[in-house]
């Protein structure tokens, strides 16, 4: 073989006509033999990191097109000139195969890295590269010549291979310009589109046919070859895995080649280099058929390749160094300059006989295609990027790093990972354990994709053909990536920018906030038993004897419950509670129970707090798994405000039972036993507690309210006890309950029940703890009370101080008044945090005694007048409350009957009605829904009924005969209903699962708003409670405990804003993180229109890109499978197509436009 003659002039300075990854993987060899380095940049590409890797960058190709910029020889030639470079490297991609460049960089007296441009020419033209095979006797795959224009010749030429055929393009690889046509109807549309892809690709549209074989696999081989007549292989690489006909993993060496089929393959290509006397790197493709094990030649790449990392890592060859120190006349077969300057130049390669290979290596591309959305490229700001590290990985990245911006002009490749290990199987492991340390944020990735294809088993055993991905949906199938960090970035940075939407209309209060004093308690110590021990030694029955026969009064702690909800608005949030569990399990054991759930706790929890209510019950009971826990149940209203279907009801009462509610009061609004035998039914079934709660209004003794009479609240007991329930409850919401009632009515029923019975009522005239202390004195088996700092005004009195009064007496609780003051001193620090949200309540009023008004219904109506602007005219709507209880009827209030009260009772003052003019049947009024749904009988019905002629006025029509709400239900379809609440939630269907259903059910638009925030800003409730509400300010750091033993510490570091946008400056674990956020209200530059998700007559627009053509207007018809237009990013063309047939209405869109996902293209009519 002839020696090829060369200047061996040394190379000291090399500009590299490429960009990103290959342009900096070449500087780096350069800058470690001491030569200078040179970029070229497009002006978008004007923040590209290579540019800043270099010794010298220069702007190149002013006003092209991105892609054109880097194809401008005559400016690449002028920068190379200006800046006195010895040699260009054309890395990979854009000019690396155009012959002509290779000229006129020769002509210019510069060095061309790479092989001569007649080589170039009969290689880099895959058609020419095919003779060369032949006239080498290389095996070759049938093919044809470059195609005509003539769209006819062009079929006849296809069906003479035989279909299916592979259309290429004869001048590049990467698989730009590649389609599979299976057919003569495909082959207009993919020859068009094959032709522009090429042309902008590598600056030249000529293609050819293929044939295509059906189970195949990609090899190919790497070669050197010097200037001196030596060509030496290292080795194969198995490109198999491919999308599209883009290689996403590469391995070398390939897993299923025998010893000599490896020698058979690699010495086909070192003929073949030998023959047409190729110099530097090149890699020599084949395709073999999985079936018969035969290779064919497929094409030579005259240039390095994306995958070279592989081979390098194998066999010890630096090949980017190696094509350097070939430009300068070195010598394969010498790996070192001798001292002699006058002897043979080393190009750093061995003979042949002396290159091995050495374990196996693995590399994957991991590029910002989303795999969930068709692999389109997704680009924008990277918020976050960390990357891998560690023994045998080694990275290869462009422009990736944290801040960086991925625009949507050049290929989507983000970094090249590659993993050596001794063995194929730790390889991948080294692999799986790499891809799983990055973070990447801000654009989609095919991480996850990655990780599926590596642990497959077809790949591991290496079966696999080009088909697998096409062909193994399984690899599509993703664990849902939890971003958590930022996610609550975003909800930080909108709190802070635009503040929480609970705070508005509310003052601020004075921050920062003391600490909580939280008591130490050691969690070695193992937990006392407590009530819910017993109950589960001895179950429902036996307990309930139990409470009967046991002395001291057992006391109920509200704090978690019913105190937050009557004092501020039920807005105590998870973060809260959890560290002071422990306490109480470790120092509170002899509490009866804590009532920590249900009412109304549960839709807040989702609606304000976006909190989910079944994981706080879950963490409550991991901390205190040994007292019961008690929920309030509304009867056939769950715990909503209004009725459901029985076996709705039945399915929420399964899951909290499940979940660890032990003890269940049960109630109905109106107090109709009938109503609530569907939940008392339920919650025996369950094995729980039952407790069926005596809703109390009225005064027993007050001869003028004779319905309210002893013998009524006795025979609603016996009712119960004849439903089965285990307990009685007199449930005082409105604190009314005078000391000589109750302890009339708990003497009366348990005389004639037999049954414990558990008294419950509200603070708000002051003196509510008498009627407490009353109710143990004439037998109270349970009573309900809050911690010190938790009690009075609308909560439960004082348990603390009652405890304290019955110290020493027979009914001594036996709770610990230290541990009481502690718990309370903790929650004393925790009120603060809520100051907004309480009432301008400062005493006890015995004004309750008038309105009749419900703790918590006191405080959520206050609210709600504050809201519409009526709190100063508070007096008018307590006086309108009292007002709508009488033109009701005297009803029990209680939700969600109370809450029908105050709602009318708001309505008439913000109208300036009077009593007589609602009840006046010739004055019209509209009323409130609620109202209506409670006169239809919704809610159920009062014994008595509802007044006759108010009824008809609101409902204008005859009253309803009394019936059970839930008799005229249907049954409730759940799986329906969860696939509904899932979509609706934009949640996978596997994450709706029992317990968020009872959720949707229950409230579903509440929980649909709850889960779509989960969805954007994950699990708020690690956030502490100042911060939540409150924001952050400039220098704020917080601790975030995201799971045990995972700590985010987030700090405020500055906000600056512009045109309506903040950018707030976070720093999370010491790394700058960046989230945008729209001040709200502020005017933004005017946008597209968005497609409507699930519109069919409505194109939007599958991912960010540029139009490239535009096949329809408005008033054409069109047929479905028509192409309407295609769109390109990235350097990929995707062709949109019609549905279905109809006509277009209207085009939004022209060639050139850039577009974002889910703009609104066309629009179509039927």
């Amino acid at each position: 073989m002839e020696s090829i003659q060369s200047s061996a002039k040394q190379i000291r300075s090399v500009l590299i006509a490429n960009r990103s990854e290959i342009a900096i993987r070449v500087m780096r060899a350069a800058s470690e033999m001491n030569i200078r380095t040179v970029a070229i940049y497009s002006r978008e590409d004007r923040l590209a990191l290579h540019r800043f890797k270099a010794d010298e960058s220069y702007l190149v190709g002013e006003g092209k097109k991105p892609l054109q910029a880097y194809l401008d020889i005559d400016d690449i030639l002028r920068i190379a000139r200006a800046a006195k470079v010895d040699a260009i490297h054309p890395g990979y991609g854009f000019l690396s195969e155009n012959p002509e460049f290779a000229e006129a960089v020769i002509a210019a007296g510069i060095e061309w890295v790479g092989p001569r441009p007649e080589v170039m020419r009969t290689l880099g033209n895959k058609v020419a590269a095919r003779n060369a095979a032949v006239a080498a006797g290389v095996p070759v795959m049938p093919a044809t010549p470059p195609l005509p224009l003539d769209l006819e010749e062009c079929k006849r030429m296809a069906a003479g291979i035989g279909y299916p055929v592979m259309l290429k393009a004869s001048w590049g690889g990467g698989g730009r310009g590649m389609r599979v046509i299976r057919g003569e109807s495909e082959l207009p549309d993919a020859l068009a589109a094959a032709r522009r892809e090429s042309l902008a690709a590598f600056g030249n549209d000529e293609v050819y046919f293929e044939k295509l074989v059906q189970r195949a696999r990609h090899v190919e081989v790497q070669i050197l070859g010097d200037r001196h007549g030596n060509v030496v292989h290292l080795f194969e690489r198995d490109c198999t895995v491919q999308r599209r006909n883009q290689k996403v993993v590469e391995r070398a060496p390939a897993p299923y080649l025998e010893d000599a089929q490896r020698q058979a393959l690699c010495d086909s290509a070192t003929k073949l280099m030998q023959a047409v006397n190729y110099t530097h790197a090149g890699t020599v493709e084949f395709l073999m058929d999985a079936d018969s094990d035969r290779f064919y030649f497929i094409e030579v790449n005259p240039r390095i390749q994306v995958e070279h990392t592989v081979t390098e890592l194998i066999t010890g060859v630096d090949i980017v160094k190696a094509q350097l120190r070939i430009s300068e006349g070195g010598r394969i077969g010498i790996t070192e300059d001798a001292g002699d300057a006058k002897g043979p130049r080393a190009s750093g390669v061995p003979a042949q006989d002396a290159i091995h290979f050495n374990g196996t290596a693995l590399q994957c591309r991991i590029t910002t295609e989303d795999p969930e959305n068709g692999f389109l490229p997704d680009y924008g700001r990277l918020s976050v990027y960390r990357s891998a590290s560690g023994f045998g990985i080694r990275l290869d990245a462009g422009t990736a790093y944290g801040g960086a911006v991925i625009t949507p002009y050049y290929d989507s490749l983000l970094v090249k990972v590659t993993a050596w290990a001794p063995t194929a199987k730790e390889s991948v492991q080294r692999m799986d354990r790499a891809l799983r340390e990055f973070r990447i944020r801000g654009v989609a990735s095919n991480l996850q994709f990655l990780e599926n294809v590596i642990n497959h088993p077809d790949f591991a055993s290496g079966a696999v053909t080009t088909r697998f991905i096409d062909t193994t949906p399984e690899l599509l199938e993703f664990t849902r990536r939890r971003d958590r960090g930022s996610k609550l970035l975003g909800f930080l940075g909108d709190i802070t920018v635009n503040g929480n939407p609970e705070m508005a209309g509310r003052k601020m209060p004075e921050l920062p906030f003391p600490k909580p004093v939280l008591p130490r308690v050691d969690l070695s110590e193992p937990i006392p038993s407590g009530s819910r021990d017993r109950l589960k030694a001895v179950g429902p029955k036996k307990f309930a004897q139990w409470m009967l026969a046991a002395k001291p009064i057992l006391m109920t702690d509200t704090t978690l419950r019913d105190a937050h909800q009557s004092l501020f608005a039920t807005r105590m949030r998870t973060a809260d509670m959890l560290p002071i569990a422990p306490f109480y399990a470790r120092e509170l054991p002899q509490l009866f129970s804590m009532e920590c759930w249900g009412g109304a706790t549960f839709d807040v929890a989702m609606r304000f707090l976006k909190e989910d209510p079944w994981q706080r019950l879950a963490q409550l009971r991991e901390r205190v798994p040994n007292i019961l826990f008690q929920m309030l149940l509304r009867g056939a209203n769950g715990v909503g405000y209004t009725s459901y279907a029985d076996n709705v009801v039945r399915f929420f009462v399964k899951q909290a039972a499940a979940a660890g509610v032990d003890l269940f009061r049960v109630f109905d609004a109106l107090n109709w036993v009938r109503n609530m035998r569907v939940s008392i039914d339920a919650v025996l079934e369950a094995g729980a507690l039952c407790e069926g709660a005596i809703c109390y209004t009225g005064d027993l003794f007050d001869p003028a309210r004779s319905k309210y009479d002893l013998k009524y609240y006795v025979g609603i007991a016996r009712e119960l006890q004849q439903a089965g329930v285990h307990i009685l409850a007199i449930k005082d919401m409105a604190g009314i309950c005078r000391p000589r009632a109750v302890a009339a009515l708990v003497k009366a029923l348990k005389e004639e029940t037999g049954l414990p019975v558990h008294f419950h009522t509200h603070d708000t005239s002051g003196i509510a703890a008498a009627s407490v202390l009353a109710a143990v004195a004439a037998g109270c088996d349970a009573v309900d009370g809050a911690l010190d700092a938790m009690s009075g005004l609308t909560a439960q009195p004082n348990l603390s101080a009652m405890a304290a009064a019955l110290a020493g007496t027979d009914r001594d609780p036996g709770l610990s008044q230290h541990a009481l003051h502690q718990a309370s001193t903790y929650f004393e620090g925790v009120r603060r945090f809520y100051a907004p949200f309480e009432s301008d309540i400062r005493s006890g009023t015995a004004d309750v005694y008038r309105h009749e008004m419900p703790g918590g219904q006191y405080t959520n109506l206050r609210e709600q007048a504050r809201a519409m602007g009526l709190e100063h005219r508070w007096t008018e709507v307590s006086q309108a409350y009292a007002d709508v209880n009488r033109l009701f009827g005297d009803i029990v209030k209680v939700t969600p009957t109370s809450k029908v009260v105050g709602d009318m009772a708001i309505m008439m003052v913000a109208n300036d009605l009077t009593p007589a003019q609602v009840a006046d049947p010739t004055h019209e009024l509209a009323f409130p829904e609620s109202v209506i749904s409670l006169f239809k009988g919704e809610l159920g019905f009062p014994p008595d009924g509802f007044p006759q002629e108010l009824s008809r006025k609101v409902l204008k029509a005859a009253p309803p005969s009394p019936y059970r709400p839930g008799d005229h239900l249907p049954p409730v379809d759940l799986e329906a209903a969860r696939a509904k609440a899932a979509e609706a939630g934009g949640l996978p269907i596997e994450e709706m699962d029992d317990r968020q259903l009872a959720s949707a059910l229950m409230y579903p638009k509440v929980a649909t708003d709850f889960h779509r925030h989960q969805v954007r800003h994950g699990d708020v409730s690690v956030l502490p409670t100042p911060t939540f509400f409150y924001g952050m300010k400039p220098g704020d750091e917080v601790a975030l405990e995201i799971e045990a033993g995972k700590t985010l510490l987030v700090s405020l570091q500055t906000i600056h804003e512009e045109d309506g946008i903040a950018k707030v400056q976070f720093e999370m674990n010491g790394q700058s993180r960046m989230t945008s956020v729209p001040r709200a209200g502020a005017t933004v530059a005017a946008q597209r229109e968005t497609a409507e998700p699930g519109n069919p007559l409505h194109v939007g627009a599958p991912m960010p890109g540029a139009i490239v053509t535009v096949a329809v207007a408005p008033g054409q018809q069109v047929q479905a499978g028509a192409t309407l237009l295609s769109l390109e990013a990235m350097k990929m063309e995707t062709h949109m197509t019609a549905e279905r047939d109809g006509v277009i209405e209207r085009v939004l869109v022209k060639p050139g436009d850039r577009v974002q996902a889910k703009d609104l293209l066309l629009v179509l009519k039927d």
